[in-house]
């Protein structure tokens, strides 16, 4: 059963799913059925389970029909519960991750551009009851199929397949993915006993931080700021350092998940 502080997670999610507007006449689904077939074929060679959720509808609108076969459930219970049926299967604290996860997604995706929103691919791995009411680990992989004619974010593919990890006692572990580029950015930091991760940013480091978050390259920070460019590097580089981050991007998703941002 869903308690209260995940319902409360769940309202949150919603509510920032319905900052996006969409106007119905716009959104042509004749470009779904068009990529029905390949779905099918995906599903049929890799035997994992596909499903497409509609930012829009707030619901699934595809099952691949071998979906229910990865947990040993039956379809049609899958799509007459719709949302309820795999959430009350979850691992109750993975389920408080993934929804966590989500909302800092979401946050991050508002802020990208039309080009980088279809660029990252989110990528869990966690805990999910089977028909046998035992717990096995799944991976499940999240990224935008399409963005409608405003950009917003409309129709979410999800490839699930059962994880070679299959140690229950171990819980959600995350990592967004850049497949343009394939650097990989662990959505949670994993942070080592003895490192300290200094969240004193200046307002300098603070406000080149939130312009690279806005996809801003350093030239252009330099021109918006009037300082030169070795500076905003300069602060760049300090902003990596004290978040333990590797790069522009993993310093982002930890300011925005440590509430700097």
């Amino acid at each position: 059963m869903i308690n209260q502080d995940q319902n409360n997670i769940v309202k949150t999610y919603f509510e920032l799913l319905n900052q996006q507007t969409f106007v119905a006449e716009k959104l042509d689904y004749t470009i779904f059925d068009k990529h029905k077939p390949m779905l099918q074929t995906l599903a049929n060679c890799s035997n994992c389970g596909i499903s497409i959720f509609d930012l829009f509808k707030k619901d699934y609108i595809f099952y691949s029909p071998n979906f229910g076969n990865l947990l040993g459930y039956d379809l049609n219970e899958i799509i007459q519960k719709g949302l309820n049926f795999w959430d009350e299967k979850i691992h109750s604290d993975d389920y408080v991750a993934l929804r966590q996860n989500g909302i800092l997604l979401l946050k991050l995706f508002y802020q990208f551009t039309t080009d980088e929103k279809t660029n990252y691919k989110l990528i869990n791995e966690y805990r999910v009851l089977n028909a046998h009411n035992k717990f096995i680990r799944v991976i499940e992989q999240l990224q935008i199929l399409e963005l409608d004619s405003y950009g917003n974010l409309w129709l979410s593919l999800s490839i699930i397949d059962i994880s070679p990890n299959q140690d229950i006692n171990e819980g959600i572990k995350s990592q967004l993915l850049n497949f343009r580029t394939g650097k990989i950015i662990p959505f949670e930091k994993e942070k080592k006993s003895n490192e300290i991760i200094n969240t004193d940013l200046t307002k300098r480091e603070l406000q080149i931080l939130r312009m690279v978050k806005d996809g801003l390259l350093s030239k252009e920070i330099s021109t918006n700021l009037n300082i030169r460019l070795n500076t905003v590097n300069t602060h760049r580089y300090r902003v990596l350092k004290k978040l333990k981050a590797n790069n522009s991007m993993e310093a982002v998703v930890f300011a925005s998940k440590l509430g700097l941002l």
